[in-house]
């Protein structure tokens, strides 16, 4: 299919299905990016569709009050075309929704890409024990991967009313 007759639908971005598991998992080989826990997680995963086509994916890893944004791809005919930073922009919002405290990441190629949604980068040590446990994190990923964090809005919201005493 062309580029053009792809884009003539705009992508619709919704929660991953159990029945989109063997898509995303094409999408996430094609991008070269590590399939461990992926079929475990995939219920906290959203997808890019146009038409039939999942076009792009992006996930969320839940580890107790922390989560893992992870598998972030985009098919080559949808990349910039802002379908990536509209998929990450979704899981933040769901993660903060979730009341998440902070979500981290592993990147071997994005690590100036992420700091435009608030992602700054943080050593291994930094990171809880809840996401260090994780398969991505764990043994998927490399060591030479660059560490980020994002603290979730919702957390601060949080945070600020206890402080002042709002308890709101």
């Amino acid at each position: 299919m062309s580029l053009n007759a792809t884009q003539n639908s705009e992508p619709r971005v919704r929660p991953a299905a159990p029945a989109d598991f063997a898509a995303v998992e094409r999408l996430l080989t094609a991008s070269g990016l590590p399939l461990d826990g992926v079929q475990e997680a995939l219920s906290s995963f959203v997808v890019a569709e146009v038409g039939d086509d999942v076009v792009g994916v992006a996930g969320l890893e839940v580890c107790c009050d922390n989560a893992l944004l992870r598998s972030v791809a985009v098919s080559p005919a949808w990349r910039s075309h802002g379908l990536g930073r509209a998929l990450v922009t979704r899981v933040i919002s769901d993660a903060e929704a979730q009341g998440i405290r902070a979500l981290y990441l592993l990147t071997t190629t994005a690590e100036r890409y992420f700091p435009s949604f608030g992602f700054r980068q943080i050593t291994r040590e930094e990171v809880p024990t809840d996401v260090r446990e994780t398969a991505e994190f764990h043994s998927a990923c490399p060591a030479s991967a660059v560490v980020m964090c994002r603290e979730c809005a919702a957390t601060r919201s949080y945070t600020q009313g206890v402080v002042s005493g709002t308890g709101e």
